[in-house]
């Protein structure tokens, strides 16, 4: 059975996109009920500046306070070199110590694992959210990276607006491919390709991977241009940056990642359209959370439960129990006194009759 491996950012993309900041003891609420539901990577924060993203201002608590298993991989997204370096100093101030744990692995583990870059295909969008240009970013984040990796933590680079930009409309796929190469000549063993304000289409998304892979390498862990396996749990390494990145290493390749917003609609559409492309790693948030600071109307990423749900009904493991996760996403719905956009949530996962499912084969 083929496998894919989805990284789960609504702590970091979800939370810090909500009106109001959620408390600090529900986050680690849901952020440790996440990590037993079969996920295997999750975003958990992020180190920006509290003037800048509040509802991530306790990231250190938050880091302090969680407890997620040793088999599960966190990052942490990483704005600048003194982001890294504030990471890094909790890091090394709550690293793990399996003795005075007790033997827990929740507790002995690291803080974190991974780390994530970021930066805008489009000029305009980045200006406006990081308040530099590409190169000016580009030049930061290759010395992020250069440590990170010197620190032993798998890196991610993460390209918004590859697909659309809501200012300067199309964004050609050879300067994102450019952007990308630059990412992984810097030292990032992934890259993500973000539809920051889901302006993609299925088409665009197929030929832009199929683009990607030739330049930048196979799309995931394994087998022809995909990682692929006998399910989500017989990959290894999956939890440790470390080994993530030696499976990657030994040919050059670059993990290439889908992250799809839902803002019209076609999240699902498109995500399907990158997985017949070749691409096995996917970042999502349950509950549909999250969004764009800017522009206004930049809705949520598509739910992680609804991406389940339908990889599971076409025959893809990932590993995940969907009724853990859709029970996540219901708590976070309580938490924040609103519905969520999740069809899933809404409908429940698709339950087939055995005895029917046998006669109809």
């Amino acid at each position: 059975m083929k496998a894919v491996s989805i990284r789960e950012v609504g702590p970091r993309d979800g939370f810090q996109n909500e009106p109001e900041t959620i408390p600090t003891e529900r986050k680690v609420e849901l952020i440790d009920a996440l990590a037993r539901t079969g996920l295997r990577r999750l975003e958990v924060t992020s180190f920006v500046r509290a003037d800048v993203i509040p509802q991530l201002a306790d990231a250190e608590e938050v880091l302090s306070r969680v407890s997620i298993p040793a088999e599960v991989a966190v990052s942490v997204l990483i704005p600048n070199e003194r982001g890294l370096e504030r990471a890094l100093a909790l890091r090394e101030r709550l690293g793990g110590d399996a003795a005075s744990a007790g033997g827990d692995p929740a507790a002995s583990r690291p803080a974190f694992d991974e780390i994530n870059v970021f930066l805008s295909a489009s000029e305009t969008h980045n200006r406006r959210n990081v308040n530099r240009s590409i190169a000016e970013s580009l030049a930061g984040l290759e010395r992020v990276l250069a440590r990170a990796r010197a620190e032993h933590l798998r890196c991610e680079g993460v390209i918004s607006t590859s697909f659309g930009c809501p200012y300067e409309g199309h964004v050609p796929p050879e300067r994102v491919l450019d952007i990308a190469a630059r990412l992984r000549d810097g030292g990032a063993q992934e890259i993500g390709f973000g539809d920051t304000t889901g302006m993609a289409n299925p088409r665009q998304v197929g030929e832009f991977f199929a683009l990607a892979r030739e330049r930048l390498g196979r799309s995931g862990r394994g087998g022809e241009g995909a990682w692929v396996g006998e399910s989500a749990s017989a990959s290894t390494g999956v939890g440790a940056g470390e080994g993530r990145a030696d499976a990657l290493a030994h040919d050059g390749a670059v993990e290439l990642t889908a992250h799809f917003h839902n803002t019209r609609g076609a999240g699902l559409a498109n995500a399907l359209a990158a997985l017949q492309a070749g691409v096995a790693s996917f970042e999502s948030s349950f509950g549909e959370l999250g969004g764009c600071p800017v522009p206004a109307g930049a809705t949520g990423n598509i739910a992680t439960e609804d991406l389940v749900s339908m990889l599971h009904e076409m025959g893809y493991a990932t590993g995940v129990g969907l009724p853990a996760l859709i029970a996540c996403a219901a708590r976070a719905q309580e938490v924040l006194g609103r519905p969520l956009g999740s069809h899933t949530l809404v409908a429940g996962p698709v339950e087939w009759d055995p005895v029917m499912a046998t006669t109809a084969k």
